[in-house]
């Protein structure tokens, strides 16, 4: 069975909203926790228009599941998560103005820089994760420059399995399998939702962990945060 590890963007976006404290961030990952995640992830960006880096260090408190913090390996990223020494870090090559994340590395062509950072991380014992596209180029990249796991980049395939087309996961069983070979661990996230985390994660063979904000957090305001973390635990099963 996967994991299930919660990205908390949305709650902090909610509380910075109005500039006090409600919804309690931490309360809401010791929460989330409790109803049976087995990990948290947070985005920080340089704007800290959702998490904030103070957020980052004040979870470490609460978060006794992985914490997976994803985002732009820039030098205060890095000083942010050698400092924290989550269970693990998940590069993502953000724009600063980005929205939210619109592609995986090309690993090939970052291949110094990825190496070097994920030197640095490794030498404080973080688990590295790189997020890419379902090409075989960059999965075989990834493992060349050191990292422990890849982490799938979704849209596509939720975008196309809301069409209704089911081959959209093709390209993602086929990641898998070489990931797999080359003994990568396997993650995947963007737009994964209820709708779709159950044929996805069928198909993917060796998967080991799925991070989910966005959606997660939306089904929540109709069906509830509790009820909904335990069916994508079910779904994932």
């Amino acid at each position: 069975m996967a994991k299930l590890s919660v990205n908390i963007n949305k709650i902090a976006t909610l509380r910075n909203s109005r500039g006090g404290n409600t919804p309690n961030l931490l309360t809401v990952a010791t929460d989330i926790q409790r109803f049976g995640a087995q990990g948290i992830t947070i985005h920080p960006r340089p704007d800290e228009r959702h998490i904030r880096y103070a957020d980052a260090y004040a979870l470490t408190d609460v978060i006794h599941t992985e914490y997976n913090i994803e985002g732009n390996p820039n030098p205060k990223f890095i000083e942010l998560v050698t400092a924290i020494g989550p269970t693990q870090v998940t590069l993502v090559p953000d724009a600063v103005a980005a929205i939210t994340s619109n592609a995986g590395w090309d690993t090939q062509k970052h291949e110094g820089f990825l190496k070097e950072v994920i030197s640095e991380f490794k030498r404080y014992g973080i688990r590295t994760s790189v997020f890419v596209d379902p090409v075989p180029e960059m999965i075989e990249g990834a493992a060349e420059i050191g990292a422990d796991r890849i982490e799938l980049y979704t849209e596509a395939f939720a975008v196309g399995y809301a069409k209704g087309d089911a081959d959209a996961v093709v390209p993602y069983t086929k990641a898998a399998i070489i990931a797999h070979e080359l003994g990568l661990g396997i993650n995947a996230g963007h737009d994964l939702s209820l709708d779709n985390i159950k044929f996805f994660a069928a198909n993917i063979p060796e998967l080991a962990e799925v991070s989910i904000g966005h959606a997660l957090i939306s089904e929540s305001l109709y069906l509830g945060l509790e009820n909904v973390v335990q069916m994508y635990l079910k779904k994932l099963q």
